[in-house]
């Protein structure tokens, strides 16, 4: 325990900006990883081979591929490219945070968009039958009904997925972004000892259980029609 309180008492600054940029890591990558996967989802889930050729190729490359290899390859492999050096992309690439907020996201995105586009398939017909007896066209259908509802039935697996980013965040550390896992690994060389390791273990455990709690919520208020869900 004195250890403890050693540790925070000198390095509890750079524990708290760690932890800050893995929350940063977390919520930036999951939100813009949500606003690819639906799109990704829908045309998967497209009968139009233009459309869902493209989405599998994508989802099949990020989800049979380790996370850490795609991090490297973006990280260490593109800045081998001088047109990648020269062109835009330098400025998603040559920084080791957005590096690593782009794979993540890339990864995450493949993820969400399979689960989502289960969700798409899992739709009742009834429901579409029931819209377009209203008048709704296709686009309406797909965007306000179908992509809700498909949300809706796969929210207790996307709240599983970002809880698994959390943990994923700690391969960001491997370039050398400070967040969680890298300020503890540095402050552990730095001592000879393992506690800030163990503290930061501490610290994922309590970041997922208020994660945790807040995807329970939010999955109540998605399902809130259904009487045996809590909200």
């Amino acid at each position: 325990m004195n250890e403890v309180l050693s540790l925070m008492t000198q390095s509890g600054s750079d524990i708290v900006r760690g932890v800050w940029v893995t929350v940063q890591l977390l919520v930036l990558s999951c939100a813009l990883a949500f606003a690819l996967a639906v799109p990704l989802a829908v045309a998967r889930a497209s009968e139009s081979r233009w459309l869902s050729t493209p989405s599998r190729l994508f989802m099949s490359v990020f989800r049979g591929t380790p996370l850490l290899v795609q991090i490297f390859v973006m990280y260490y492999g593109l800045a081998q490219f001088a047109f990648v050096r020269a062109s835009p992309l330098w400025l998603l690439f040559g920084g080791s945070f957005s590096c690593a907020l782009c794979a993540l996201t890339l990864n995450l995105s493949a993820y969400m968009a399979e689960d989502i586009r289960g969700g798409i398939a899992g739709v009742l017909a009834g429901e579409k039958e029931a819209a377009l007896a209203f008048g709704m066209s296709r686009f309406m259908l797909t965007w306000f009904v179908v992509v809700p509802r498909a949300i809706g039935i796969v929210a207790p697996t996307l709240g599983n997925e970002i809880v698994l980013q959390l943990k994923s965040t700690a391969l960001a550390s491997t370039i050398t972004v400070l967040d969680l896992t890298g300020v503890a690994r540095r402050i552990s060389v730095e001592t000879y000892t393992t506690d800030a390791l163990m503290l930061a273990g501490v610290v994922y455990v309590g970041i997922t259980a208020i994660l945790s709690t807040v995807l329970k919520r939010v999955e109540g208020i998605l399902n809130r029609h259904l009487g045996n869900v809590r909200v």
